[in-house]
């Protein structure tokens, strides 16, 4: 294939791809509707593993685990060319109860992931919802889970794009794929007509609405989800911590991350003061003291949903030179650097390192 590739998308996965390519001596163009790195990939908490592997199918967490593994050196190098630091660290994370002990245990045995039970007052003193007097709370923890700074990580990202030779469109919106035979010849955008060898989409939740009836099967459709956020002078606790779908982050400055909902609700990125409610009374029953504390900030983003969390990552069927990389739900930035090496693979009929036929664009 020759060698200019056109990204619609410059998110966690768009920017992910286009460093692979670029490294690959690609010339690469990314298409931007918006801000690079703005809507899911600015709006998640960054958590980097999905928050129980055990409650997933083998595809998600085989390339949520591939994508893990890649993250620490990946940041580091990140942070070398750029010098921005995207604040990769491996907190770990702890369950609180009630947590699936039996299930949790033999997954995390037969995958070799690391978890230990632990005394919740060890790690966050003074911790005592519904805990009887001498009672001693035990919760799970699982000491790799690594978070990253979503925007720092979208800020070194496309500061390497760039210094690659990547060329970064923004206010783009693609409204039209130009179809010859079988292949895209251009693509129709706001700002004029863009023309390459191949094209690449990586639009997140407008994928899509963006592919029309060039997306046959695929189903990724926009999930809201809101998150709080609350500044300490010190961090509060040092782990991830998750109870049933609750998660809180702790940042090394002192921030602190408090989500998330999923609402279907379509295009609407508004936040709610329900869901505000809702999430201040589940952290008021983990943090009794934190009652009454209000959050500096409160924001939405849209995740790209798509049937059982997996994401479409290959060819299209028909299209001989049009591809998806999109679909990632919850994990796009867990798995942003491993569907690059995937897609990367698919494009240079390079050999895969596990099977990808679930991801493949049906």
């Amino acid at each position: 294939m020759s060698g200019d590739i056109l990204i619609v998308g410059a998110g966690a996965i768009g920017l992910t791809s286009a460093q692979a390519l670029l490294q690959a001596g690609y010339n690469v163009t990314l298409v931007e509707r918006g801000t690079v790195g703005q809507e899911a990939s600015w709006a998640g908490g960054g958590i980097l593993s999905p928050l129980c592997p055990w409650d997933y199918q083998e595809s998600v967490t085989r390339l949520a685990q591939r994508g893990m593994g890649m993250f620490a050196e990946a940041a580091a190098k990140l942070h070398e060319a750029t010098g921005i630091d995207p604040e990769y660290q491996r907190s770990g994370m702890i369950l609180l109860p009630p947590s699936q002990t039996e299930l949790a245990t033999q997954w995390c045995t037969q995958h070799e992931f690391a978890l230990r039970q632990v005394k919740i007052a060890d790690h966050l003193p003074g911790y005592s919802p519904g805990v009887s007097r001498g009672h001693q709370v035990s919760g799970l923890l699982l000491p790799e889970v690594a978070q990253v700074r979503n925007p720092r990580l979208m800020r070194a990202l496309r500061a390497r794009v760039e210094t690659l030779g990547g060329v970064i469109l923004e206010q783009h919106e693609v409204r039209q794929f130009e179809i010859a035979d079988d292949r895209v010849v251009a693509l129709q955008t706001t700002q004029g007509k863009l023309v390459a060898d191949a094209y690449i989409v990586a639009a997140g939740a407008w994928s899509k609405t963006l592919l029309g009836e060039h997306a046959l099967n695929i189903d990724i459709r926009p999930i809201r989800g809101q998150i709080l956020l609350f500044k300490f002078d010190t961090p509060p606790f040092k782990q991830i911590l998750l109870k049933q779908d609750l998660y809180l982050i702790p940042r090394r400055d002192g921030h602190v991350l408090v989500g998330s909902t999923l609402e279907d609700v379509g295009f609407d990125k508004s936040t709610t003061l329900a869901a505000r409610d809702n999430m201040m009374k589940r952290v008021c029953e983990i943090f009794p003291e934190w009652h009454g504390l209000q959050p500096i900030m409160h924001w939405a983003g849209f995740r790209p949903g798509s049937p059982d969390n997996i994401p479409t990552i290959g060819r299209h069927p028909y299209l001989a030179n049009l591809y998806a990389n999109s679909g990632h739900f919850r994990y796009g930035v867990t798995m942003s650097f491993a569907s690059a090496e995937l897609l990367l693979n698919e494009i240079e009929a390079r050999p895969q390192p596990f099977s990808v036929k679930e991801y493949s664009w049906h």
